[in-house]
């Protein structure tokens, strides 16, 4: 579950990072192309992400360090 939880935090910063961009007018080619919403639904896309990503990093699962 941890994967899943991982491949779903990158997925959202990598279209946080595209909405951002367009919203920013330096990705071109949307409706979203220069409109600053979108460069805030953006970052809060990425950050979101980055969020999913810390948790699942912080789960159960894994090989626990110390003592055998």
């Amino acid at each position: 579950m941890k994967i899943v939880f991982t491949i779903l935090g990158v997925f959202v910063i990598l279209v946080g990072c595209v909405w951002f961009l367009q919203g920013a007018n330096i990705l071109p080619g949307s409706v979203m192309t220069g409109d600053p919403q979108w460069s805030i639904n953006g970052a809060i896309a990425i950050l979101v992400g980055a969020i999913v990503i810390w948790l699942s990093s912080l789960g159960k699962g894994g090989k626990k360090k110390g003592k055998d």
